[in-house]
């Protein structure tokens, strides 16, 4: 993937070890993960446990991927912030995790895809309907485990996580009728992205840090830096949308330009003028009137995503996911915290940047 992180990334390499530094947040969250998912009616409970990676679709436990875990383990670095043991990140980190996988169960649903992980998602399995009443009911969840805290800090997440939530939604929203207009313009995809990731990356950076008693400029920062970092992750998650190795996304070839998605590359693409961006907007735009889509070729889609990359929409892409990048680890020079700790979170940022799923 063309989204090198800046030179700084090789020093911090030699003091922090990114999975284990992911593999904590997961470890530390899973419990309480698992404990909020018993609570669920059956055969909620069983989805959720599909959904998560816990069984198969026979019930089988299995050792699933359960996902990067990027946000439990931004969620309990974030709770060191404030000098807090990291386990008085764990609520915060197992509500964000929730609210995500809501969004996951919802959007899956939307955009008709059949892989998640490597495997078919809850509504092919499952079918739509339990589709939507688990995603409802882990965003239920997730208020329930910060709430059930009683403290005032445990309030102060909790408003944080809804206004995450609800700007989330919103940028599903603009994703949807953004699939439906021939133009969008890269601001507003930026807002789409800004609301659909960076909001609920930026919670989770913040969200530790609240339940450890940071006053609200503090916690702002930190959310500057997670929806920078959100919008970085987003543009990589747009580029391996298009050019994505199938066996490390776990999803279709071209998956994004099969749903007819506005992303960034599209988007970059169609603004930068030229013949290789005419041709493109052309091509989508009949592709919008077309009632044989769904059955185009390999080859024409190939098509299109090299219409994408000769029109500059690719190498944009990649650059704008290293300048948020650097937003992302400038906005930490604002906030106290300890050495250990900011290079954990720069660490975190510069995995965001270089991943192949």
């Amino acid at each position: 993937m063309p989204t090198v992180p800046p030179a700084s990334k090789a020093a911090r390499e030699t003091a922090v070890d990114v999975t284990a530094l992911l593999e904590r947040g997961r470890t530390l969250a899973m419990p309480v993960l698992r404990a909020a998912i018993d609570r669920l009616a059956p055969p909620m409970d069983t989805v959720a446990a599909y959904h998560f990676g816990w069984i198969d679709a026979q019930g089988r436990p299995t050792a699933g991927d359960g996902g990067k875990a990027v946000r439990p383990a931004l969620a309990v670095l974030s709770a060191e912030v404030m000098s807090a043991a990291p386990e008085t990140g764990i609520p915060g980190a197992v509500a964000v995790e929730l609210v995500h996988n809501f969004s996951l169960l919802h959007d899956d649903l939307m955009d008709g895809d059949e892989q998640r992980r490597h495997r078919d998602t809850v509504w092919k399995v499952h079918g739509p309907a339990q589709a939507i009443l688990v995603g409802d009911a882990l965003f239920a969840l997730a208020n329930e485990v910060l709430l059930e805290l009683g403290t005032v800090e445990a309030g102060r997440a909790t408003r944080r996580l809804t206004t995450a939530t609800r700007a989330l939604i919103d940028g599903q929203a603009q994703d949807i009728s953004y699939e439906h207009r021939d133009r969008v313009t890269v601001e507003e995809c930026l807002e789409m992205e800004g609301n659909k990731t960076g909001a609920l990356l930026a919670c989770a950076s913040s969200i530790g840090a609240v339940l450890g008693g940071a006053d609200d400029r503090t916690a702002d920062t930190l959310e500057k830096y997670g929806y920078h970092l959100g919008l970085a992750f987003q543009a990589v998650d747009d580029l391996l949308g298009i050019w994505g190795d199938p066996v490390s996304t776990g999803k279709q070839t071209w998956s994004d330009l099969r749903q007819r998605k506005k992303s960034l590359p599209v988007v970059a693409a169609l603004a930068a003028g030229g013949s290789a961006s005419e041709r493109l907007g052309e091509i989508l735009a009949a592709d919008a009137k077309s009632s044989d889509f769904e059955n185009f070729s390999e080859e024409e889609f190939a098509a299109r995503a090299a219409l994408i990359e000769e029109a500059g929409g690719r190498e944009w892409t990649a650059d704008e996911a290293r300048r948020q990048h650097t937003i992302a680890i400038e906005a930490l020079d604002a906030v106290d915290m300890p050495d250990r700790v900011r290079d954990q979170f720069a660490a975190l940022a510069d995995f965001v940047v270089v991943r192949k799923r």
